[in-house]
């Protein structure tokens, strides 16, 4: 048995063109919605990953803009940039890139984004509204995920949900939002006692430790569906003959750039699994769509509170 791949790429088109059609239909109406994302200093993934959402927001027809303090820059600076954007009417969605430098007190500028805009869905307000079942922005990777299950037509009332890791991003509100669908769901962490064991009785397993290929085939029920949430950068030889020995062409991509990407979740698990989330390719897309979507989310329900 070969696990169905779960296509991220794919999903994630999809979910970009039902935005573009809706901002074009607020656009029309006289009001485009407005993500603004800062950046701070020159950490270059940061860097990647923001012209992503910006070229993406352009992408689908929201205004974006970008705010580059410097390197140097204090968390009293930072804060005074949040409350100019958090007054915008036509900003509704403020980002804050992750990580800040080391002497800014990130949590206090996060806790300074309006709750309104928080398109990360990081303020404890809307992780609240989450936990509570009130409408609200949601973390944009487990959005994600629940999309990718929604759109695969996986069921997930009544099915046993496993998720492995418990970081406030992604394992905490993942785990919730099986919940609020009707799974019975495990979070499992560093402390689990027989890891494998725990995960081997779920029918949908979400893997986000952070670790690369640490699921192996003894963590999977035969024909359960596996989500990958992990990109580990692989440079190692030895780890890479661990994963994927015998895997020629792997075998070339890796030599010609000293590393390849793989998820939390081991490769040989796909001959076992019933779906499978691929990396790259699976929850990443999403990530970025998921943010389009909870800007213009952020637009509507700003609207309807005025």
């Amino acid at each position: 048995m070969t696990a169905r791949i779960l296509d991220g790429t794919k999903l994630a088109a999809e979910i970009r063109a039902e935005v573009a059609a809706e901002v074009a239909a607020m656009s029309g109406a006289g009001r485009k919605p407005g993500l603004a994302v800062v950046l701070v200093g020159h950490n270059p993934a940061s860097e990647i990953y923001v012209r992503g959402k910006v070229k993406s927001s352009q992408e689908v027809g929201i205004y974006s803009e970008q705010h580059s303090p410097p390197e140097t820059a204090t968390t009293e600076e930072l804060l005074a940039l949040i409350a100019s954007l958090n007054a915008r009417d036509e900003i509704d969605g403020i980002l804050v890139q992750l990580p800040l430098p080391a002497q800014v007190d990130a949590k206090r500028v996060l806790l300074a984004v309006d709750p309104a805009k928080d398109v990360d869905g990081f303020h404890p307000m809307n992780v609240g509204y989450l936990s509570t079942q009130r409408p609200g922005l949601v973390p944009c990777t487990p959005a994600g995920v629940m999309e990718i299950l929604r759109r695969s037509s996986i069921p997930v009332a009544g099915q046993d949900a496993v998720v492995v890791g418990r970081s406030d991003i992604v394992g905490k509100p993942v785990a919730m939002l099986l919940l609020n669908q009707n799974a019975t769901v495990t979070v499992c962490h560093s402390k689990t006692r027989d890891l494998p064991g725990v995960c081997r009785r779920a029918d949908i397993l979400v893997a986000a430790i952070g670790r690369a290929g640490m699921v192996t085939r003894d963590f999977v029920k035969p024909g359960a569906t596996v989500i990958d949430v992990g990109i580990n950068r692989v440079a190692d030889r030895a780890e890479f003959d661990r994963l994927f020995a015998g895997n020629a062409k792997r075998l070339e991509t890796f030599l010609a750039k000293g590393s390849t990407l793989v998820g939390d979740v081991h490769p040989e698990v796909a001959e076992i699994a019933g779906a499978l989330t691929p990396v790259p390719g699976g929850v990443g897309p999403l990530t970025i769509a998921m943010l389009m979507a909870n800007t213009v989310k952020a637009a509507k329900l700003r609207r309807s509170q005025k």
